[in-house]
Parts: structure tokens; sequence; C-alpha cells
């Protein structure tokens, strides 16, 4: 679901329109498709607070759009409006690249509205601050992937993807939030691989062994579950434990029958597992 039908579907879910504020106020009589007042101050109405924000948002002026969407919240307190009001400011703020005031804003709104009929877009939200798969310029040039990076924000995203699903699995942004539920789960795999390797090329079996199994057990089932069983079966070798390195290899023969990576090694490590070509 892309961002701007994210935003029209939150003011579907809180029933509110440009054209209609549940606040009792008389319409302005410039009507509702204006292009903003310019003029916001503390005498604004909602209505006039409303539209500039949403103006401001439609350009992308997100830094403009924040204390315009915290002077609503105050405008229309107690109604689906000021609801909305956090969570586009909350959106705002991920979007101008505030991910802790992003989340502050969205953890409030949990706070405030634990029965809100948008929490589940509250979570989506959540889940999304914390998910960057952008890479941008340097991660191109440097092949970095996300299972490279820190991975707490995955954790945190994965966490609110789970609370989505687990809380509203008929949401419209359930099938989305599981595709990207996938995605964390196997870079976190392959983030735990990635380190076994790094501890096996040093000679580090030990915490080779850990990692790996930790990917196993962790994430099971993931495509990096086989690079894992591999840095399992040689570290036991290398240990001179062959009873576990026999044990680690059936193993891997009953979950990869056709599997070569025990006898060629793994290949194409430098290539990010999330490309496939």
């Amino acid at each position: 679901m892309g961002e701007l039908s994210m935003q029209q579907s939150l003011r579907s879910i809180l029933n509110i329109t440009t054209c209609s504020i549940v606040l009792g106020a008389l319409a302005l009589s410039a009507g509702c498709a204006g292009k903003g007042y310019k003029k916001i101050g503390p005498n604004s109405t909602p209505q006039e607070i409303y539209a500039e924000a949403r103006d401001e948002m439609d350009i992308s002026g997100y830094d403009k759009a924040i204390p315009l969407w915290e002077q609503l919240e105050g405008k229309a307190a107690g109604t689906p409006l000021a609801q909305q009001a956090q969570l586009e400011k909350a959106y705002a703020y991920y979007k101008s690249g505030d991910r802790p005031s992003a989340i502050a804003a969205i953890d409030r709104f949990e706070k405030l509205h634990p029965t809100s009929p948008a929490m589940d877009y509250a979570l989506y939200l959540k889940g999304l601050v914390n998910f960057n798969d952008d890479l941008g310029l340097l991660g191109f040039i440097s092949k970095q992937d996300l299972s490279e990076r820190d991975q707490n924000a995955a954790k945190l995203s994965l966490q609110a993807f789970n609370d989505l699903l687990r809380r509203y699995p008929q949401s419209k942004y359930a099938e989305d939030a599981q595709k990207r539920q996938r995605y964390i789960i196997n870079s976190l795999a392959q983030s735990e691989v990635n380190v076994a390797r790094y501890y096996y090329s040093r000679k580090a079996y030990v915490a080779a062994i850990n990692r790996a199994q930790t990917a196993i057990k962790d994430y099971n089932g993931t495509p990096a579950q086989e690079e894992a069983l591999y840095y399992l079966v040689k570290s036991y070798e290398a240990l001179n434990m062959k009873n576990l390195a026999d044990d680690a290899r059936r193993v891997y023969a009953a979950t990869y029958p056709k599997g070569q990576m025990l006898s060629a090694g793994p290949k194409g490590v430098d290539k990010p597992w999330w490309q496939p070509w």
C-alpha cells in the first residue's frame, strides 16, 4: 500500500474529510477547496488549520506541517480529528527523518487511544518508521544490505508488524506487513550468519557455533539456514568435535538432500541475500 493511500485510509477510518470536520463549527465561506490560509494563528479555526496542514503535507512540507498538527490537536481535543492530528504528526515526523519523534508520537497515541479504530494504522506506521530498506548511494557502492547493519531497528519493526498481525489479522495493512515481516526475519537470520562467517574466518570457532545456532534456532526455515549449518559443521570439525559435527551433517542432509554447500562451500557470499540475480 502506498503512503498516499495510507493517509487517505486514515481519514476514512476516523470518518474525517477536509470538508466535513466533526467539530460542529460553521463551514468556511471560502469552501474546502482552498489552497491553504498561510496566516494561521491562535484564533484560526480548526478547519483553517487542517486545510493548511494538509497543503503542507501535499507538497512535502513536513517540518511546517508538524506544528500545525500540534495546534490542531489542541483545538480539536476529544474528537476524532485530534486522533488524526496525532497520527498525521507522527507520519510527518517519519517523512522528515525524525524517527525518534515519530515513535514517541505513536506511543503517545497508543496510550491515549487504545481502542481507536485507527490502531492498526498506528502499528503499521510504527513498523514502517523502524523499517528502512533504502540503502542509498553509499549502501549501493559498499554492497551493504539490511542484514549487515545494526539490527535493533529491524527488531522493533518486526515487533510492531507482529502486533499488527496478531491483533488485526483482517487489517488492510496486514498483507504488506506480512511481506515486510518476512523480509525482516530473513534479514535477521542472515545477520547472524554474517557474524558466524566473520568468526569462522578468524578461527573463533566457538563464537561461530553460537551465532550459527542462533540463526537456526530463532529463524528456522529461512534462506540463511543452509549456510548456518555449513558453519556449524565446519566449526565443529575445526574443534575436533566429531560427534557434534556428524549430528550437524545429518541435519544438513535431511534438510537439504540436494545441497552441495558442505562439499563446495558457500558460494556467492558477496551477493546480497535478497538479490536473486
